[in-house]
């Protein structure tokens, strides 16, 4: 019988120190550019997003055991949708942060319900004004085929990478670069 003498039990995993107060204090304050590499936003889109939820009840409990701040957990969650294959996959992000994998499915929920809310969909997305439709238009004629100038409404999607096959209808999810992914569309 083979014995496994360099195995470990699955409760020790050693963390390596966390990459996200690096990226959450010297990136954001001194290198923008590497700040935007691993959360896909401005420091100041961060900011601004950052204060728009921070208020959300899901960021609160009654517990003795305090949330991480909204800050981290927005970090985490950005980080993790903006990245694929297997740099997205929760113990990747988890290694990143420095915490456990459970840790970052209930950080990546909270955002999820918080950014979900009626009242941020509302602050946060809108149609855009009369100019702003004429300035697409113009753009689009200056641009593209003059024929669809008055075509400023267009579909554009992103694929959002799974970490795994989700269980009902897992096909459903195999895209084009063969990965499972969520397919969000925006029509403007």
């Amino acid at each position: 019988m083979y014995e496994h003498r360099y195995e470990q039990p699955r409760d020790t995993l050693p963390r390596s120190p966390s990459y996200l107060h690096h990226v959450l204090t010297a990136l954001k304050n001194g290198r923008a550019d590497h700040f935007r590499q691993n959360l896909r936003v401005s420091p100041l889109t961060f900011d601004a997003l950052v204060a728009a939820l921070q208020d959300d009840p899901v960021f609160f409990n009654n517990s003795n055991h305090p949330q991480l701040p909204v800050e981290q957990q927005v970090a985490v969650a950005l980080y993790r949708f903006g990245h694929d294959g297997n740099a997205a996959s929760i113990q990747a992000v988890a290694n990143w942060a420095g915490m456990g994998k459970g840790t970052v499915h209930l950080i990546t929920r909270r955002v999820m319900t918080a950014v979900l809310r009626p009242g941020f969909m509302q602050n946060a997305v809108r149609m855009p004004t009369t100019p702003e439709k004429d300035r697409a238009k113009e753009w689009v004629q200056a641009h593209s085929c003059k024929a669809w100038r008055n075509g400023w409404c267009f579909v554009d999607g992103t694929l959002v990478p799974l970490d795994q096959r989700p269980t009902w209808y897992g096909e459903s999810y195999f895209d084009r670069k063969c990965n499972y992914s969520l397919n969000f569309q925006v029509r403007v």
